[in-house]
């Protein structure tokens, strides 16, 4: 099956070169590339894709603005990949609090960034990795304080000790194969620990999990200006 995809950019070379990086992929097809967050609205109903990379920041409406209005609307199966600059915290709470699939800095070489797209298509959450990177120290420091909150993070005191330890590198965007060298568990163990955790919460998907634990303060943000 082809994945359809609209691009949002305000930048004209960027854009048509990441189409031709799409294009030139077996299963997918850019079906429209916009400058600005109205168009890529406007696109999108009119073109119902399967995903939207947004920019963060465009004229008239910014990419996380357009984030905030498509996953209101109901588009449940449509998954949002955001494009960023600057990977502030700032950013990706609002990102992650809005609902996208995916986060990423327009660093990442083609490769990675079709990687981002192909992670977001099929349910997971993908994150940089230089984020990833970066919150990855603040997992020790989350863990002491949220865990005995069962009134801010509801059912997680039906985790064990170890699926508490997937859940947070899973809401920190690691992905299974990630956890796994962390844990140094085998990746099979990984999407069974990944599956019961999403069941004991009630959560859907990974997305749900990474909104989860920042709604309830268990990934705490930090200022970022000194990157």
């Amino acid at each position: 099956m082809t994945l359809r995809i609209v691009i949002a950019d305000d930048h004209a070379m960027f854009r048509s070169g990441f189409r031709a990086v799409l294009d030139a992929q077996p299963d997918m097809e850019c079906v429209a590339d916009v400058g600005d967050g109205y168009s890529a609205i406007e696109a999108i109903s009119a073109l119902d894709p399967d995903l939207a990379v947004l920019d963060v920041r465009m004229p008239k409406l910014d990419g996380l603005a357009a984030a905030r209005q498509l996953m209101s609307s109901g588009r449940r199966a449509l998954k949002v990949v955001l494009l960023t600059t600057f990977g502030t915290d700032d950013y990706l709470r609002s990102a992650l609090a809005s609902g996208v699939s995916a986060f990423v800095l327009k660093s990442l070489p083609p490769e990675e960034l079709v990687t981002a797209i192909r992670v977001a298509a099929r349910g997971d959450t993908y994150l940089d990795p230089s984020i990833t990177h970066r919150l990855a120290p603040r997992l020790v420091d989350a863990l002491a304080p949220a865990i005995p909150d069962r009134e801010r993070a509801p059912g997680l005191e039906r985790l064990t000790a170890r699926e508490r330890e997937v859940f947070l590198l899973m809401a920190t965007g690691f992905s299974n194969a990630e956890i796994g060298e962390q844990l140094y568990v085998g990746e099979q163990t990984v999407k069974t620990h990944v599956s019961r955790v999403l069941a004991k919460l009630g959560l859907r998907d990974r997305v749900h999990a990474v909104r989860f634990a920042h709604h309830h303060g268990l990934i705490e943000p930090h200022d970022t200006s000194g990157l």
